[in-house]
């Protein structure tokens, strides 16, 4: 590999809020609250990481708003469990250190990426879930509401569709019609969707990814998805960071983000080279979608899926918000 290519190409921030079978007929309404919220995340990114914030802190910051934004399926979004109930997850890791922290089960934290990082930070542990993530959350004093808080009338309806359907689906499935054939494609077809997830990398090369969800529309209670799986839902090291989204139980059996770092460490392909090669080659179609950058600023934001809610930037000034293949919206 010659000089020129090892070359640093400066910061570069992507970031997602799910891939899957969006319909190219998605409504305004539904279409543009999530493009205004991606364009909104992506300068936070950008204006972070002009500031010169660690990467650990931009994916953070960028996580905790899509969190916040109901349009998405994590945070204040989370869809519904069997019960009614929420249970929301994220992970978060740092390349330079490769120091990580994961949670799951989580029914009352307003922004479960930023308790991921005190995991990381504060114990001695990765990952923590349910009943011990909850009481180290309230140890640490973040921010913490009544469950009710994350429980949106969309995501009721939500339910009550899949429950109708008697289904576990993902966010974005459209609802089953009352004509037979139409409700067979349709319950053959789930969305692969759900996720939000941040990676970045400054201009030294430092990496680091964050991923949050609200997991499947009437998942098991005490279901877990690839989200706060190191290496499935997120990973980062020297090379690249990755943050995945769709299927968990696909991504989870592809170890799907570590992949891509595989990839690039033991045959030398590009973080391209490598994205590509995982989600249309090594994950079934229709399950998966990632966001990435390597240590070189590259982006790569593959998707088997109809669609991926995605939006980059890098510091030569490129950037780009999309949902569909080919239908950069700026």
């Amino acid at each position: 590999m010659s000089s020129s290519e090892n070359k640093q190409m400066g910061w570069a921030i992507a970031l997602h809020g799910g891939a899957g079978d969006i319909p190219l007929s998605l409504p305004p309404e539904r279409r543009q609250p999530r493009e205004e919220a991606l364009r909104h995340c992506l300068q936070i990114g950008v204006e972070a990481l002009k500031a010169k914030l660690p990467p650990l802190d931009v994916v953070e910051r960028v996580v905790r708003e899509l969190e916040n934004i109901p349009q998405f399926n994590a945070g204040k979004g989370s869809v519904l469990t069997s019960k009614g109930s929420v249970e929301m997850e994220a992970s978060i890791m740092d390349g330079t250190t490769m120091n990580c922290g994961a949670v799951s089960g989580l029914t009352t934290v307003v922004n479960a990426i930023s308790l991921a990082r005190l995991v990381m930070e504060k114990t001695p542990h990765i990952y923590l879930a349910f009943d011990g993530a909850e009481e180290f959350a309230r140890q640490q004093g973040v921010e913490i509401v009544d469950s009710s808080h994350f429980i949106t009338a969309e995501n009721i309806e939500r339910l009550k569709h899949a429950k109708e359907a008697n289904r576990v689906q993902i966010d974005y499935t459209q609802p089953v019609q009352n004509d037979t054939k139409k409700e067979t494609t349709i319950a053959n077809g789930d969305s692969q969707i759900g996720t939000v997830g941040c990676v970045a990398v400054d201009g030294n090369g430092n990496l680091a990814a964050a991923t949050s969800t609200g997991g499947l529309v009437n998942k098991m209670v005490g279901r877990i998805g690839d989200t706060p799986v190191i290496g499935a839902g997120t990973y980062a090291d020297a090379r690249c960071a990755v943050s995945a989204t769709g299927k968990g139980e696909a991504i989870i059996r592809g170890t799907v983000a570590r992949d891509v770092a595989a990839l690039i460490e033991f045959k030398g392909l590009t973080l391209e080279e490598a994205a590509a090669c995982v989600v249309h080659e090594r994950t079934p179609k229709g399950t998966v979608g990632l966001i990435a950058v390597s240590a070189k600023g590259e982006v790569a934001m593959p998707f088997n899926t109809t669609g991926m809610f995605r939006a980059c930037a890098t510091e030569d000034g490129y950037s780009e918000i999309a949902i569909w293949p080919a239908a950069k919206i700026e």
